[in-house]
């Protein structure tokens, strides 16, 4: 089983669900990027999901735009978030990282030369958000070669055809877009999202996380009672835009404070 297959068996065991934060790499600057994975770690994130700086983020709204534009004014590149990557193995050997950007950085550096470096670094799987399923066997192949999840997006217009295309191409876990726009977006209606969940699970049974407008305790106990992890992008990324001197700090601390809800949620039930 690979490590991100692990930590969702394990979780399940547990009663929990995971916590998925997403950070773009190099912000606020590149020194804070391994620490910041640590503090989110020791706030209790189960899974990373590490952004690659990219000048044309299409899926992106505002606030996460402006963190991949403070990243590339340092220079942080596809090989630089590897670099983070190895960094962060040498004291953490279980938290699985997945490596969460577009096509055109891939494809520049190679797509059997980014399996290869990402696999030696310690990643464990990749979400490109500009590869459609269609277009993805080739990538899933090679990602599967080195040993690497590939992990889909998944949205409320997605088709039943697509949706069975991901079924077979997804690993790791399928990332469900709870809203019609980019991050950061409006807010959750969670019927509408517990009601899309329980259509994926007729075509997958890997975990399905839901991530686009949980922004407080409240939103993620409540995804958490419906989907089998949460993922949080803007309303962490805000919290290091407002006092990148404190980024670390800041992240853990925001991170406890959704754990704890969501581990109040999984109490009760």
């Amino acid at each position: 089983m690979s490590r991100i297959s692990n930590t969702f068996a394990r979780l399940q065991q547990q009663g929990r669900k995971a916590l998925i934060p997403f950070v773009t790499a190099g912000d606020p600057d590149p020194a804070s990027c391994v620490p910041l994975m640590h503090a989110l770690v020791a706030g209790g994130a189960d899974i990373i999901e590490l952004g690659v700086p990219f000048s044309d983020p299409m899926a992106d709204g505002p606030v996460i735009q402006r963190s991949s534009e403070r990243a590339l004014k340092h220079g942080v590149s596809l090989r630089d978030v590897i670099a983070y990557v190895a960094e962060f193995r040498k004291t953490n050997a279980d938290t699985p990282v997945v490596l969460f950007g577009y096509a055109n950085p891939v494809e520049s550096m190679g797509t059997d030369a980014f399996a290869a470096a990402a696999k030696a670094a310690g990643a464990d799987g990749a979400l490109v958000v500009d590869y459609p399923p269609e277009e993805a066997q080739q990538l899933v192949e090679t990602l599967d070669a080195a040993g690497l999840d590939t992990v889909f997006l998944l949205s409320p217009t997605t088709s039943d055809a697509r949706l069975q295309q991901v079924a077979a191409l997804g690993r790791g876990y399928l990332y469900y877009v709870s809203l019609k726009g980019v991050t950061g977006a409006a807010n959750i209606d969670v019927d509408d999202v517990a009601q899309h969940i329980n259509h994926i699970r007729k075509f997958t049974k890997l975990p399905v996380g839901v991530g686009f407008g949980i922004r407080d305790g409240e939103t993620a106990r409540a995804i958490a009672g419906i989907a089998d992890a949460v993922v949080i992008g803007s309303r962490l990324v805000q919290e290091i835009e407002a006092a990148p001197q404190q980024a670390a700090a800041r992240a853990g601390a925001f991170m406890a404070d959704i754990r704890s809800a969501m581990d109040r949620s999984e109490c009760a039930a």
